[in-house]
């Protein structure tokens, strides 16, 4: 059994694991299939799951965009794009006829994340953004606090498909930046005031013996210069350049095993 071959019958036993009515109602353009979090690495608890998948179920049916959130024990040697890429495929998550979402999975023993996005999601979820996101949970995800890694990705979810569909998605040139802390600002200006003063001072205070001139007659000798021609000599000259910065916004994207386009990206924690 090659490798490709593998990795789509473990999302097939995996989707067969958790075939569950995600949620009653107003499912038209969704699977409706399977519960929106797969906790295969068994990583919450039963009511962290529970709300977990209450909140994912909230904002995907209100953005028509699936969320999902998958954990798995280890990857088995296999990448976990392509195990990301194939469980989103077999499951048949995904909103309307382009799929339009994006899957968190997490494999504990790897200390891997990855997001994989479809349809829509490639467009809301830039290269840049998802590594922001992924910032977001790293120091939740490292204190195994995955509760809280589950509930920040859910809610910069909601904040990015938002930005995309009202204004632009987020991406390099326009990353959410968190708030600076009042204490700080205030802190920044007294320092800088206090510094200013400092440096204001020494120099006054080096100056106590200088009297204002008029021009710097008294500075010359007298006789000591007489110019009697001047001009002005091109010896060389410099050519600098710089290269043009590429574009690396937006989202790289790529064909999974069953032949969807996906983008998508992750790291360690």
């Amino acid at each position: 059994m090659n490798k490709k071959t593998a990795i789509l019958l473990f999302a097939f036993i995996l989707c067969l694991n958790m075939v569950f009515p995600a949620f009653a109602a107003e499912t038209d353009g969704f699977a409706d299939e399977y519960y929106r979090v797969i906790d295969k690495g068994d990583v919450l608890t039963d009511n962290e799951e529970a709300a977990l998948i209450a909140k994912l179920d909230e904002i995907s049916i209100r953005q028509d965009m699936d969320i999902v959130v998958v954990t798995v024990p280890d990857l088995e040697g296999y990448t976990i794009q392509n195990y990301a890429d194939d469980i989103y495929d077999k499951c048949s998550f995904g909103y309307g006829a382009s799929r339009d979402g994006l899957l968190l999975l997490i494999s504990t023993a790897d200390h891997d994340w990855f997001i994989s996005t479809c349809g829509y999601g490639i467009t809301a979820f830039t290269d840049a953004g998802i590594q922001y996101i992924g910032k977001q949970m790293k120091a939740n995800l490292s204190a195994g606090d995955f509760a809280s890694a589950f509930d920040t990705y859910a809610t910069l979810c909601d904040e990015f498909i938002t930005q995309a569909r009202t204004a632009r998605p987020y991406d390099k040139s326009n990353l959410p930046h968190e708030p600076l802390s009042l204490v700080w600002i205030l802190a920044s200006v007294a320092i800088g005031f206090a510094l200013a003063m400092i440096i204001v001072g020494r120099m006054k205070g080096s100056m106590k013996t200088v009297r204002s001139q008029a021009a710097a007659n008294c500075y010359i000798k007298n006789g000591s210069i007489n110019i009697t021609e001047s001009g002005d000599v091109f010896l060389y000259h410099t050519v600098t350049r710089t290269e043009k910065p590429k574009n690396n916004s937006g989202s790289r994207t790529h064909t999974s095993s069953s032949g969807t386009t996906h983008g998508g990206g992750g790291g360690k924690f």
